[in-house]
């Protein structure tokens, strides 16, 4: 019997709250739909809140509640995780009210909406940037708050996100077998990035990167490319003495003097052949213009043998007087 009142009265007050939200949706009386949506919101219950605030957002323009409608309305949505709009309105609260003594919270709230909108680093990172532009607006616009410990952190998370996803990024072509590419794009995030905090992979990854386009080099780039990842070794080893990663850099400046070795025995070999290859050429070379002159100076010799007998035979015609000339006698 207790469990069947006790039933009873959960569906009547289930029941009550469901009418009075209806009533208050189809209500005009603006103090009584605000007590229903502010009753929603101390309950979170958020949707219904946010259904009735919409309604108050002309019924109460111009007048001393539309402040708390516009501050709840904001709260409501940054609740239902819908940061976007949410940042959006506590933006404009504290930009429209900026002598309310919330401006200062709905600025700070703004920027944490942000900040909660930005995407995993593995996908477009434009909500994060604005995420970090806006926390920074926060600090310029409020340099003394209490709030601006925590905000430096939330800005330090997101431009670590944004350096791990350029890292990653790089990271893909060395995983591809891209060297070339990995170096640079490795390269760059140091650039972009020169506080950043995985330095050490960076610096190993492009030790890495340099190393394989030293070994599966091009004849013609190979000298170039051991020295480069050579000079890389040391510079980890510097840089970062006494780690895992300038033991790795011994290792590999092991290999690559003794790549350097062998490189430079077939480059001695290859330069002995080219040269013997160059001897052979010149010398074939050589005897072909040799024969190419033999040729032409028979050429030659039998092109005036002929030029000689022509002039024989036409000295011959030249010296031959004409036949005496004949008359006839008449009869």
């Amino acid at each position: 019997m207790k469990k069947y009142i006790l039933g009873l009265f959960a569906v009547a007050v289930v029941t009550s709250c469901v009418s009075q939200q209806e009533r208050a949706m189809k209500s005009a009386d603006k103090d009584y739909i605000l007590k229903v949506a502010n009753e929603n919101f101390a309950k979170k219950k958020w949707k219904n809140a946010l259904a009735l605030y919409d309604r108050l957002a002309n019924l109460v323009a111009g007048t001393d509640d539309f402040p708390n409608v516009g501050f709840n309305t904001a709260y409501a949505n940054y609740y239902d995780k819908s940061y976007k709009l949410a940042g959006h309105q506590f933006k404009n609260f504290a930009v429209n009210f900026p002598k309310d003594p919330r401006a200062e919270e709905a600025a700070y709230m703004s920027a944490l909406c942000y900040y909660e909108g930005s995407m995993d680093y593995n996908l477009d990172q434009s909500s994060t940037e604005l995420a970090i532009n806006e926390l920074q607006d926060f600090l310029t616009n409020y340099p003394n708050s209490e709030r601006s410990k925590n905000i430096t952190q939330l800005i330090d998370e997101l431009s670590y996100k944004l350096e791990f996803k350029a890292y990653e990024n790089a990271r893909q072509y060395f995983k591809m077998g891209d060297y070339k590419a990995a170096n640079v794009a490795l390269e760059n995030v140091l650039e972009d990035f020169p506080g950043t905090k995985l330095r050490a992979k960076i610096y190993d990854y492009i030790m890495k990167s340099r190393y394989e386009l030293a070994i599966k080099s091009v004849y013609d780039l190979k000298d170039e490319r051991i020295e480069s990842a050579l000079t890389y070794t040391r510079l980890i080893e510097k840089e970062l003495p006494n780690t895992d990663y300038a033991k790795s850099a011994l290792e590999m400046r092991a290999k690559l003097e003794k790549e350097k070795q062998n490189f430079a025995v077939v480059k001695k070999q290859t330069e002995a052949r080219i040269a013997a290859l160059n001897a052979k050429q010149k010398k074939e070379a050589e005897k072909l213009a040799q024969q190419n002159k033999s040729d032409q100076q028979m050429k030659d010799q039998i092109n005036n043998e002929k030029r000689a007998m022509q002039m024989q035979r036409d000295s011959a015609v030249l010296k031959t007087p004409p036949p005496a000339a004949t008359f006839k006698i008449q009869r």
